[in-house]
């Protein structure tokens, strides 16, 4: 397959995009917060296409990501007061919801599942293919599965480039980490993937939010994952990732005394002059929306030095950061070494 790579969203570009997509393809589409591989929702078939192209296991549900309020109910059974005061605070933006399914949603994209993910992204182009579509276009990231997110289109091309029909380049994504993933379907509110729109964020609008297990911790044996990012090993370049809980002084020492020409260190920029090996600077230590903004390019960086081994920081679990400990931690296969 020839990959066609539109290098200005411009109008030629988000017109081909639109045709390509209700003639049953696959684009990469830019977004405020990763790149995404998008089919037309309702086609069932162009969907299995998307999970072909990943290689993403069938059993890890999409986001549907659509360009106007209207476009949610036919995708969902009912909205709930919960869901109308979230979109009214966070949409479009980085914040999916999570709700029972219309019959018009076909399983392949809920990956069995009763409910549907559902976002409204504010990247204008994600939107305006989205209109030229004139569907719902399902939506994981761009990438292989199981590699670091896409946050530029070379990423995409790096990964898709013959595997899809089309690529449009829309500059660096913003965010730089997935859509926050909150679960309307159930008794309670419950944070299933951490991203840009926080927890406490989510408890200032709707009040009771519970943060499921599986955002800190591994998914339990024989549990269906009911988000994306939530069942398998994600985010992670060939290099093994380790995490490192303990003291920035700790860091320093432990990453000197077991530094080699293949071993490097996701550190803060103010640590950066006193590693003794490679270095990739995520940032200023509390500079956390930046850190996600740099964390997956970090993390694709450390295969184009060759390295074999990466020693991160483990990052604090509130705010912004417990987006980034989500992400690294499934990155490091929640390998951590107490220093």
């Amino acid at each position: 397959m020839k990959t066609e790579f539109f290098h200005e969203p411009d109008a030629k570009a988000i017109a081909r995009a639109g045709e390509i997509l209700r003639s049953g393809g696959l684009v990469a589409i830019p977004t405020e917060t990763v790149y995404g591989l998008a089919a037309n929702a309702y086609d069932a078939e162009a969907v299995k296409n998307i999970f072909i192209a990943k290689g993403r296991p069938g059993d890890n549900p999409l986001i549907v990501h659509i360009a106007d309020l209207s476009e949610l109910k036919p995708l969902v059974r009912s909205v709930p007061e919960s869901a109308k005061q979230l979109a009214a605070a966070f949409w479009p933006g980085p914040l999916t919801m999570i709700l029972p399914k219309s019959d018009r949603v076909p399983y392949e994209v809920t990956a069995g599942l009763e409910t549907v993910a559902v976002r409204f992204p504010s990247h204008p182009v994600a939107n305006a293919i989205i209109r030229a579509a004139g569907l719902p276009l399902a939506a994981p990231s761009a990438n292989l599965s199981g590699k670091p997110s896409p946050t530029n289109a070379l990423h995409v091309y790096e990964d898709m480039n013959g595997r899809i029909d089309a690529i449009v380049d829309g500059g660096d994504c913003h965010f730089g980490v997935e859509s926050t993933v909150i679960t309307l379907a159930g008794e309670k509110p419950r944070l299933l993937r951490p991203g840009a729109v926080t927890l406490e964020m989510l408890r200032a609008v709707i009040g009771e939010v519970e943060m499921d297990s599986a955002v800190i911790e591994p998914l339990a044996e024989g549990e269906v994952a009911a988000s994306p990012g939530m069942k398998y090993k994600h985010y992670s370049p060939k290099a093994e990732v380790y995490v490192l809980s303990g003291s920035p002084e700790a860091f320093i020492r432990y990453i000197n005394s077991h530094c080699d020409e293949k071993t490097a260190a996701l550190c803060y920029d103010e640590e950066a002059n006193k590693i003794n090996c490679a270095t990739i600077p995520i940032g200023k230590e509390f500079d956390f929306s930046y850190q996600a903004h740099l964390l997956f390019n970090s993390l694709r960086r450390c295969d184009e030095l060759g390295m074999k081994r990466v020693y991160a920081h483990i990052p604090r679990r509130d705010g912004v950061s417990l987006a980034i400990y989500n992400r690294l931690m499934r990155a490091a296969g929640f390998k951590v070494i107490y220093v």
